[in-house]
């Protein structure tokens, strides 16, 4: 049976307060909006009837629109009012191959569908679950409940990032947990302490939106510092006073850290792993009994004279 599209003045339509997309910026509805006034809504709005009233499902920026645009009519379709749970789910699952979705709201409805789930069933679901529910894969969630743990306050300033235009955002959600990340593994690895690491991550928040750290996955370079301090590769000692420098000085980046610390034993710890792959491939060739061809012969010899020259 055909769903029937029905008109309705869009001052009588709410939007759905279960909605995990919170951030409609400015320039994007700006588009939209002249595309309905050119052409009208060419894709009803979703909604259901709740006291009166009526809640959206789907077109939430449709709608905007038409509020904007003083639209007196707008086409719908009338679904029967879900459940709370059932609406949250819906929502996600409606919402979830958008493009324009921001991982920080959508981790914040993800755990309010989590606690609704958790007050119907009396238990936490599980990450399966979980993932079933919001129409997400477990890396999905695994990803947004990091989010989750990130203090009040970046979330408020990431929150307040997200009302930007995109290309005018100074600090993005990736760059903080990238940091967050970095900040607790030197942590863990007795290079800082707890204090040091809260310092440690709002440093490199700060500096990535000062631009002065615009690679996002640098700070990669300070957990590559942390496995150098537990492997006692690099002192406890060394370690701290780069993390001292990133955190006062204004100019000092993860480059500068990274390279008056960790760069040259990081790099002969992988030239040592790279010289037991080849050790370990040489002991199968003659565990196979293979002949030696001619040309990994002279490339052989090459690597001896080489390894003579170098030590």
């Amino acid at each position: 049976m055909a769903e029937v599209v029905k008109l309705l003045d869009p001052e009588r339509i709410k939007k759905n307060p279960d909605n995990p997309r919170l951030i409609f910026r400015t320039r994007e509805l700006e588009t939209l909006e002249q595309s309905i006034a050119d052409q009208g809504i060419l894709v009803p709005l979703t909604v259901y009837e709740d006291r009166g009233s009526f809640k959206l499902l789907d077109g939430e920026r449709r709608w905007r629109c038409a509020l904007r645009l003083g639209l007196s009519k707008v086409p719908v379709i009338i679904q029967p009012k879900p459940e709370r749970l059932q609406n949250l789910m819906m929502m996600f699952a409606i919402h979830n191959a958008r493009r324009d979705w921001d991982p920080l709201p959508t981790a914040l409805k993800l755990k309010e569908l989590e606690s609704e789930f958790q007050r119907r069933h009396q238990q936490t679901p599980t990450e399966k679950e979980l993932a079933g529910l919001a129409s997400l894969t477990r890396g999905e969630v695994r990803r947004l409940k990091k989010l989750l743990g990130l203090p009040q306050e970046y979330i408020d300033e990431l929150l307040k990032e997200l009302e930007k235009d995109p290309t005018e955002q100074a600090l993005r959600v990736d760059q903080v947990l990238e940091a967050t990340k970095a900040a607790e593994l030197l942590r863990k690895s007795g290079a800082i302490d707890v204090p040091k690491e809260e310092k440690l991550r709002r440093a490199i928040v700060n500096k990535f939106r000062a631009g002065l750290i615009n690679n996002t996955t640098a700070p990669r370079k300070l957990t590559r510092l942390a496995r150098a301090v537990r492997r006692t590769e690099v002192s406890k000692a060394d370690a701290e006073n780069v993390i001292d420098r990133l955190i006062k000085e204004k100019d000092y980046d993860i480059e500068n850290a990274f390279r008056d610390s960790v760069e040259k034993v990081d790099f002969e710890h992988s030239l040592e792993q790279a010289v037991g792959r080849v050790m370990n491939l040489i002991d199968e060739h003659g565990k196979r009994k293979y002949k030696v061809g001619q040309s990994l012969r002279e490339a052989l010899l090459k690597l001896v004279k080489t390894i003579r020259d170098f030590v």
